[in-house]
């Protein structure tokens, strides 16, 4: 059989009780030209279970319970679609979203990567995002320093682009989104396809974002990484480092309320480095 031209991939742990949404707005897609692969990472729950009734119709695989990062890469791995789409299991996909996507791709055969529009919903009820939270489109490195402007729900890319750009840093335990597409971003516009065609749904107790303490420190470390890489511009490197420094400065202070002094003090070093080098 042909491969497909997408390949969509869920990355789960211990999500029986909404994976099926997940999974259901896909199969109930527009666009019929995809593969579901669904990386069970080492679920401990039903997961498994809820899947059963479906792997006729998606590609169920199974790792020991090693992140979100190593889920997504194991799922590349396994895909054989020219474009890589990504959702989460906690998220869900209104029927037309691949259809808006793969049209845009070929009205526009140069582009890398988009991303949809979304809708939020937190403990059940929507939510408007703030005015520092809507996506631009193009060139959105600099913007992107401050906070992630991409969803991992909502992006759908060329799958030569890991190729230059890397897959997800599986050393990252949370932010490796933001790590992804600033290395990304630094490089090519990320354009919006500007429809709210994902729901994200958060405030569940078991968001990642909720059970990671100290995310500003994953935040540092990409952009440390990236600086290192010696890709970027001289106007991207700068802002970075003054990004790189405002966080360190953020989490050092955090560090020093909890008694942590000398890591503190590290991240205040760090700051200072950085600082030093704009100046230099």
């Amino acid at each position: 059989m042909a491969a497909p031209l997408v390949s969509v991939i869920i990355p789960a742990y211990n999500r029986s009780s909404m994976i099926l949404c997940a999974v259901d707005s896909v199969l109930n897609q527009t666009f019929r030209d995809f593969e579901l692969i669904v990386v069970d990472d080492g679920s401990t729950d039903q997961t498994g279970s809820a899947l059963a009734p479906y792997l006729d119709r998606l590609t169920l695989v199974r790792q020991p319970h090693t992140g979100v990062s190593a889920a997504r890469n194991h799922g590349i791995l396994k895909s054989q679609g020219k474009l890589i789409a990504f959702l989460d299991s906690d998220d869900y996909w209104l029927p037309e979203k691949l259809d808006a996507q793969t049209n845009f791709f070929k009205e526009n055969p140069e582009a890398m990567i988009c991303q949809t529009g979304e809708t939020w919903y937190r403990r059940g009820r929507r939510v408007n995002p703030g005015q520092r939270h809507c996506k631009p489109s193009g060139d959105i490195f600099l913007p992107s320093l401050e906070l992630c402007l991409v969803s991992p729900s909502a992006v759908m890319m060329r799958r030569e682009l890991f190729d230059h750009a890397g897959v997800f840093d599986e050393d990252l335990p949370a932010c490796e989104d933001y790590d992804l597409w600033l290395r990304i971003a630094a490089l090519w516009p990320v354009h919006l396809v500007n429809q709210p065609l994902v729901v994200k749904t958060g405030g569940h107790p078991d968001q990642l974002s909720r059970t990671t303490i100290g995310l500003d420190q994953y935040r540092v470390r990409a952009l440390v990484k990236i600086l290192e890489a010696g890709v970027l511009t001289p106007e991207q490197a700068k802002a970075a480092r003054t990004e790189l420094a405002r966080k360190a400065r953020i989490y050092g202070h955090g560090c020093l309320k909890r008694g942590r002094t000398a890591e503190g003090e590290r991240y205040f070093s760090l700051a200072q480095e950085n600082e030093t080098a704009m100046v230099g």
